[in-house]
């Protein structure tokens, strides 16, 4: 399994969307296309390049927040997502574990990282968010601005899915079929509004730090099960 470029825990967090573009950029030079994290990278490098654009274009109404979400939602996932195991984060540990694994798909890596990301680091992005700019996750036009990205990403999703397998490929290939039928039962527009429902209890629970604690322990425990079963060799 090749590390990560550079020791994670010396890496200072990044402050703009073109910084996180950037250390994506440099991730995705350091390791062999075939790794696992490569695989997410690549796909979250395309989508944060995609949302950075919307960012320039004011196609956003709250540029601001968004530009905050996504630099502390990226940070998570440099943080997260260690080069070595045991010093990963739970929800990120079935990816990093078996990022080197045989029998396992690109796509199954790739949707396997965005489900750690989304289902777990994005409603801590947003509280997080929240608390940073003294706002909160009803307040103005956080969720309309949360919904837009949606649209991107399903765009974005079915275009990653086309790039890593082909019709013909899954016409001659059961193995590919059973990966496509394993992959299927998980969607980035689903993960996203459960991870806005999920942001919206953090945010709850902020006043409550044994509560908080423990919902989100289960959210990483959850999260990394759902891990394990995209990453299920088939």
């Amino acid at each position: 399994m090749s590390a990560t470029p550079g020791p994670p825990a010396s890496w200072a967090p990044v402050t703009s969307v073109d910084e996180a573009i950037a250390r994506m950029e440099a991730i995705g030079a350091a390791l062999p296309a075939g790794d696992g994290l490569a695989c997410f990278n690549r796909m979250y490098l395309e989508v944060t390049k995609a949302v950075g654009a919307d960012l320039a274009q004011g196609f956003f109404a709250d540029a601001a927040f968004m530009t905050r979400l996504d630099v502390t939602f990226a940070n998570l996932y440099f943080a997260g997502a260690q080069a070595e195991p045991a010093a990963s984060a739970m929800a990120w540990r079935p990816l990093v574990e078996l990022r080197g694994a045989a029998g396992i798909e690109p796509i199954q890596f790739a949707l396997a990282g965005m489900n750690a990301h989304i289902n777990h680091d994005l409603p801590v992005a947003v509280v997080s968010t929240c608390t940073e700019l003294g706002t909160a996750p009803g307040d103005g036009s956080h969720l309309a601005d949360f919904q837009k990205v949606d649209a991107l990403l399903d765009a974005a999703e079915g275009s990653i899915r086309r790039s890593f397998e082909s019709a013909p490929e899954l016409a001659l290939d059961q193995h590919l079929q059973a990966v496509d039928n394993l992959v299927a039962c998980w969607t980035i527009s689903s993960a996203r509004d459960l991870a806005w429902q999920n942001a919206l209890v953090l945010w709850e629970l902020r006043g409550e730090p044994l509560a908080r604690g423990l919902f989100l322990d289960g959210l990483a425990a959850a999260t990394a099960l759902a891990g394990r079963l995209l990453l299920t060799a088939v």
